[in-house]
């Protein structure tokens, strides 16, 4: 089988959008499917056409001249299909996969309706809620309405829709899409690729100035969603009966300003640790620094409806956190069995609980096997990928009866 899948942008640029990707791509072949990858122009410009990373090759879109709001995206997909249908008539694949946004979604729409290919979407966070988070429009208005109408549009005119967790799922049956048509293809980690937490490395501990300290943390990027302004509100509270806690934040975005002005305004601007973003291979030693990572994401349709990989990839490490009971987070995480939930949005409820964890370290052993033993028996692409074949098998057996 033919998998020709159409993405936003791939490795080797690294979001947890690539890394799925990656993961999902190395399984599919593991299956002995043949696997091709297209990434829109938003992989940015490249030297090459194509490129191999990692064992997987890529083709590359050209970036199209840049444009108004709307004219931008209308060239973007143009640019998309052409280059698909190019490849698409060259590769001749049983299956156009397109990945979300429904910029990739339309131009595979089209492509498979004039070459007779069967075209699947897979949709892991819908467009319009992305643009809420990022600032660029409010939840309800014009361009918010008319992008969830594109994605509905798409979604009900490709052969089957796959998703990332089962909130997403509720939201595109709730469209109109039969629910035979909707599989859930759940985030999972290469458990292989995760080696269990190992002690902190004393040298990167005195440089980062934490030798000696009890210490929260979060690496990952600084999105206004991660609730990362609550960990900082709720910080002074803690101190109070932990003083010798520090806050370590590995990474960067969007709000590293504010969460810089925050702490300065706070006063605890001494005790929370900015390292900036750092290189891939080093993120585990940063890791190995943190005593007890918190995740506090606030509560939005996008936490509401999305699974995050982080979590998962923290009990693959045997790592222990605390996480807001958001939607996204109580689909992974079992309350007080792979890590703790406590109530979105409330400073009070991040403090207690993480108190709780600090007094309580004695039930953490337990916590760190019941994590790693979720992501090794349920949670793992094995399991994630094998979804993907029933429809597969369905839409390619109608396309040769067809042709």
């Amino acid at each position: 089988m033919r998998i020709f899948h159409i993405l936003d942008h791939s490795i080797p640029l690294h979001s947890g959008y690539t890394f799925r990707t990656a993961a999902i791509l190395r399984e599919q072949r593991a299956l002995g499917w043949e696997t091709y990858h297209l990434t829109s122009p938003k992989q940015g410009a490249t030297q090459v056409a194509d490129e191999t990373v990692d064992g997987l090759r890529f083709f590359r879109t050209p970036v199209p001249a840049a444009g108004p709001a709307g004219i931008n995206e209308l060239r973007q997909m143009r640019a998309t299909e052409a280059r698909l249908e190019q490849l698409a008539r060259e590769l001749k694949p049983d299956i156009l996969h397109a990945h979300s946004p429904v910029l990739n979604a339309i131009p595979a729409i089209r492509v498979g309706k004039r070459l007779g290919i069967p075209v699947v979407y897979e949709i892991r966070a819908f467009w319009e809620d992305a643009a809420v988070d990022h600032g660029t429009t409010a939840e309800g208005s014009l361009r918010y309405r008319a992008t969830r109408a594109m994605e509905t549009w798409a979604l009900k005119r490709v052969g089957h829709a796959f998703t990332i967790c089962e909130g997403l799922r509720a939201d595109i049956v709730a469209r109109g899409i039969p629910e035979e048509r909707v599989t859930v293809i759940p985030n999972a980690v290469d458990v292989e690729g995760f080696q269990l937490s190992g002690d902190p490395d004393p040298q990167l501990r005195q440089q980062l100035g934490l030798a000696g300290r009890t210490v929260l943390g979060f690496v990952g990027s600084f999105y206004a969603y991660e609730g990362l302004d609550l960990l900082l509100q709720s910080f002074p509270g803690l101190l109070a009966s932990n003083p010798d806690l520090r806050i370590l934040l590995v990474g960067g975005g969007p709000q590293e300003a504010n969460l810089k002005a925050q702490a300065a305004q706070l006063g605890v601007t001494d005790k929370v640790v900015f390292t900036g973003r750092v290189p891939h291979s080093e993120v585990s030693r940063y890791y190995d620094q943190i005593d007890l990572l918190v995740y506090p994401r606030h509560s939005m349709r996008l936490t509401e409806l999305v699974t995050p990989l982080k979590p998962l990839e923290a009990m693959a490490q045997g790592r222990i956190f605390a996480a807001s009971d958001v939607g996204g987070h109580k689909e992974l995480i079992r309350d007080g069995v792979t890590g703790r939930l406590f109530a979105a949005g409330s400073a009070q409820a991040l403090t207690e609980t993480v108190s709780d964890m600090l007094a309580g370290r004695d039930r953490w052993p337990a916590m760190r096997c019941a994590g790693r033993e979720f992501v090794e028996s349920v949670r793992n692409w094995t399991n994630s990928v094998a979804h993907y074949q029933q429809p597969y098998a369905r839409l390619t057996a109608a396309g040769r009866a067809n042709g």
